[in-house]
């Protein structure tokens, strides 16, 4: 093909994983795959300056051969960057504020209360600036408290009593302004600020009651108003029923629990407006009152499934997104792949300690020739002490991601045990782990 043919597809917060991921989804040679904006600007930086982000987008594009589509795999504020730019450019897009409702928890659970109140847990906003934080309290303890702008369960905690919600409360209100000033810099882009609640902002707490049960994501765009769910992948957690342990598709759910969740993914999408957008959406199946919970919406694909879809289906599901982006509705997936069922696992360690030893580039090698369809992300050096990681969640600290496939669920679980054996992670004190 002529290269001046090409559609030239710009991926915010590019990286080399991400681009061999986007390299692998048919008519891949049809595409000039572009950084915009760095990683290291998207991605667990210390502050999100949005003026400079977006002149630099901006910048980017203005100077681009052509631009035939923006996507994204990241969480905010790269979601909320999508809409604005899109916009920008005239191409197909979801309103902004569709997608500020996916990354406002508060606004979230607002609208849940609305559409799918069966399925939506008891919840409150709170403000963490506030002089009186017990006696702004409505929530029976336990509950969980977190900012309403964050991800990867960022200063979010479980509360038991009344001196964990203030130590709580101090921690997120030290912090929150990670996340709160670049959301409230983006609603000024907002063309439709009617359509959003008039309460609650970037610096929001919310409470929400616990929920609980078998965990699983749905994987699905709307385009053109059609809301379709394309995979339903499981996400096992840790002991401490907090912490994910791995990811595994296809979902193990009974047929008839996965229509519900659909059902309900469609309501509340219609509810808010979303359009032209993948989309993930968690609920919870709490399998002794048979009751659906939902947990949140993110309006992109799961990176972290990435390589799944391309070991169980031939192809990452940026297949989707670049579909979409391009205003074409996706086929996906396609049964294509190596094994019936693979998984991400995310080996995690349960206590502070010191990395002594991390696995060579040549012992991942090895174990690729073994198992050609390994992945392994290292996440921490020798030298590194756990709790100077940034972005993990509350209560652990994850060292690697390995995506592997199988031909079942005990043999995958079986093969991942195996693998970390050889890997042969260590520490300078002996701590607990999800893997041995």
């Amino acid at each position: 093909m002529d290269r001046t043919e090409s559609k030239h597809v710009f991926v915010i917060g590019l990286d080399d994983f991400n681009l061999a991921e986007l390299q692998t989804v048919r008519n891949a040679d049809e595409y000039e795959f572009h950084g915009l904006v760095d990683y290291d600007t998207m991605v667990h930086p210390p502050s999100y300056p949005m003026d400079a982000i977006l002149a630099e987008a901006r910048e980017t594009l203005a100077n681009a051969p052509a631009v035939d589509a923006i996507i994204g795999h990241w969480d905010f504020p790269t979601t909320s960057m999508l809409p604005i730019l899109r916009r920008e450019w005239g191409l197909p897009t979801p309103s902004l504020e569709s997608v500020l409702y996916c990354e406002n928890k508060y606004w979230n659970r607002l609208a849940g209360q609305e559409a799918v109140p069966e399925c939506t847990p008891a919840f409150q906003g709170l403000d963490p600036y506030s002089d009186d934080p017990v006696g702004d309290l409505n929530m029976a303890y336990p509950f969980w408290l977190k900012p309403s702008v964050a991800f990867s369960s960022y200063l979010g905690f479980r509360i038991d009593d009344e001196q964990q919600y203030l130590q709580a409360m101090a921690t997120i209100r030290d912090n929150i302004h990670v996340f709160a000033e670049p959301f409230d810099n983006i609603l000024q882009y907002s063309a439709n600020r009617a359509a959003l609640p008039d309460h609650g902002s970037g610096a929001t707490c919310i409470a929400e009651g616990l929920i609980s049960g078998r965990l699983c994501t749905l994987e699905g765009y709307v385009h053109k108003g059609e809301v379709v769910v394309y995979a339903i992948v499981d996400s096992l957690r840790a002991s401490n029923n907090v912490s994910f342990f791995s990811y595994q598709y296809p979902s193990h759910l009974p047929v008839g629990v996965r229509n519900r969740m659909i059902s309900y993914a469609d309501t509340i999408l219609r509810h808010i407006g979303m359009d032209q957008s993948p989309f993930n959406m968690e609920f919870f199946w709490d399998e002794a009152t048979d009751r659906l919970w939902l947990l949140e919406i993110n309006p992109r694909i799961s990176k972290s499934h990435c390589p799944i879809f391309q070991i169980a289906t031939g192809a990452s599901h940026h297949e989707v997104a670049i579909d979409i982006a391009l205003g074409r509705k996706p086929n996906f997936p396609r049964n294509e792949g190596r094994f019936p069922i693979a998984g991400k696992f995310m080996p995690r360690v349960f206590g502070d300690t010191v990395v002594t030893r991390v696995p060579s580039r040549e012992g991942i090698e090895t174990l690729q020739k073994q198992h050609p369809e390994l992945v392994v992300h290292v996440a921490v050096n020798e030298g590194d002490r756990l709790s100077t990681l940034r972005a993990q969640d509350s209560y652990s600290y994850e060292i690697a991601d390995i995506f592997i496939g199988a031909d079942s669920e005990s043999a995958l679980h079986d093969k991942f045990r195996h693998i970390m054996e050889v890997l042969d992670f260590r520490f300078s004190d002996v701590v607990p782990t999800n893997y041995n």
